[in-house]
């Protein structure tokens, strides 16, 4: 069964989903949940009761001509202290019509790609035009990939980035101007999304990095780590704000309501009734942004729309680069 099996390693499936890919397998992704044509089963994410990691399993289908996909990995927090990718996991695709095994793919690559371009077409159907001033928060290869994504829907004029450690956002930093972006460390937090248009959250934090206090008028901030209820990337005021004037907007409402962090909080206390759903507004079905001055908030907490997407697309990169 193995003959025709497509086996991927993470630096093959980079190779094949670059940037631009990534964010059109997003798009794709984001429409077909948006136009209700796509199959997607709840996820499961559940706490390890031995330490602070987390197991997750997603199973989802883009269409009629794409086999069903199902992720299978974990997140462990405590990697980053060792310079290690928080998250492993692999990716198995099957046949569409045979539901035979069609490829095996590394699922952190995968994770980390369509996760930042799912941000990018976020950022490019609710923020504004000129949002170029672009305030990070993390300095790991969430962060990055998010710098490189953004990149390609806006053009980024500044980028800031924090994290707790100095060395580890002086290195981002480098890094990124290394690629010829306008990036730079900044020294606390409230200094690099101070003046900011566009705002990233790529932490693991359980207490808020971004203040609603800080923010401009008209800003729109991503957060992607506040994906279990005990995690929280933003305050309260961040969904004050974007509630009073604009829009609280989540990958899938249904999914945030039981795992988006501050999406939970804000449901309970009755600050937000529901959230807009990404899909939703990209085909025109919701609106999220009014006016310039709104606040917009995204919450992604992750689906498996989104590696099926993915997957399908690295799929169809690597038959043709076999023709």
């Amino acid at each position: 069964m193995t003959d025709d099996v497509l086996f991927l390693s993470g630096e093959q499936v980079t190779r094949l989903l670059d940037v631009d890919r990534a964010i059109a397998s997003q798009r794709a992704a984001f429409t077909a949940l948006g136009s209700g044509t796509a199959d997607l089963p709840a996820k499961i994410m559940h706490p390890s009761r031995f330490d602070d990691s987390v197991v997750f399993a997603y199973v989802s289908r883009l269409s009629a001509d794409s086999g069903a996909v199902a992720k299978f990995g974990s997140v462990n927090p405590g990697n980053a202290a060792a310079g290690l990718p928080t998250i492993h996991a692999v990716v198995s695709v099957l046949d569409p019509v045979t539901g035979r095994l069609a490829a095996v793919m590394d699922g952190a690559a995968v994770t980390t790609l369509r996760t930042a371009a799912a941000s990018a077409v976020a950022v490019d159907v609710l923020a504004t035009p000129d949002s170029t001033r672009l305030a990070v928060l993390g300095s790991g290869t969430q962060a990055l990939a998010h710098v490189r994504a953004i990149s390609r829907v806006r053009p980024l004029t500044s980028v800031r980035l924090w994290s707790p450690t100095p060395r580890h956002r002086a290195r981002a930093a480098r890094e990124l101007a290394d690629l010829g972006l306008p990036a730079e460390a900044a020294g606390s937090a409230e200094e690099a999304v101070t003046g900011a248009s566009l705002v990233a959250a790529c932490t693991l934090s359980s207490t808020p990095v971004v203040r609603g206090e800080w923010l401009a008028p008209g800003c729109t901030v991503v957060s992607v780590g506040s994906f279990e209820p005990t995690r929280r990337e933003v305050d309260t005021e961040v969904l004050r704000r974007a509630v009073l004037s604009g829009a609280v907007v989540v990958d899938d409402p249904a999914t945030a309501a039981e795992h988006a962090g501050p999406v939970v909080d804000a449901l309970r206390t009755g600050l937000l009734t529901e959230p807009l759903g990404l899909g939703d507004v990209l085909t025109g079905r919701a609106a999220a942004r009014t006016a310039p001055g709104d606040l917009v908030y995204y919450n992604s907490v992750g689906l498996g729309i989104q590696d099926a997407a993915a997957a399908a697309a690295v799929v169809r990169a690597a038959k043709e680069e076999r023709r």
